[in-house]
């Protein structure tokens, strides 16, 4: 279970995992021999699953997003298997999302732009038979956040 120092270890953390032991420390109120301790078990423990670098797209040349909505006729456990293989085999999809309502399926793709797209469509449905796909080409991302608002978290 998490307590109040956790989350707030947590939460600086997932801002910026470079931050110092003794920074992180200072903002908590813990030495930072207690924080590093804190640090492993919330490692052990799976609530720091990972670090990661956020590289900026745009520089890399990777400023285009499409969200691609799918609607299948299938949903057996062969054809979902199938197109589980088929969006792990394309690296520009980045997120997969299985929804209620009337689509089946979310995707983001990241792309160096919108000309490119036709490039993964043909990929992704020349691996899987799907009924519906829609496209929707980002014009300007108005909110995007790394941060979990752990506010939420209930704490011990």
């Amino acid at each position: 279970m998490l307590n109040s120092r956790d989350l707030a270890i947590l939460d600086v953390l997932q801002r910026d995992s470079d931050t110092p032991l003794a920074d992180v420390g200072a903002k908590v109120h813990l030495s930072p021999s207690a924080c590093s301790r804190r640090i492993a078990h919330l490692r052990e423990a799976g609530y720091i699953r990972r670090n990661v670098a956020v590289i900026d797209r745009a520089k890399v040349g990777l400023p285009t997003t499409v969200f691609v909505t799918v609607s299948v006729r299938t949903h057996s456990a062969a054809w979902t298997e199938q197109f589980r293989q088929a969006v792990a085999g394309i690296p520009e999809i980045m997120e997969v999302y299985r929804l209620t309502g009337n689509i089946d399926y979310l995707l983001r793709i990241v792309l160096p732009s919108v000309d490119d797209y036709d490039r993964v469509y043909k990929a992704l449905v020349s691996r899987i038979e799907m009924n519906v796909v829609c496209a929707s080409i980002v014009m300007e991302t108005v909110k995007s956040a790394e941060s979990l608002p752990l506010h939420h978290a209930a704490a011990s």
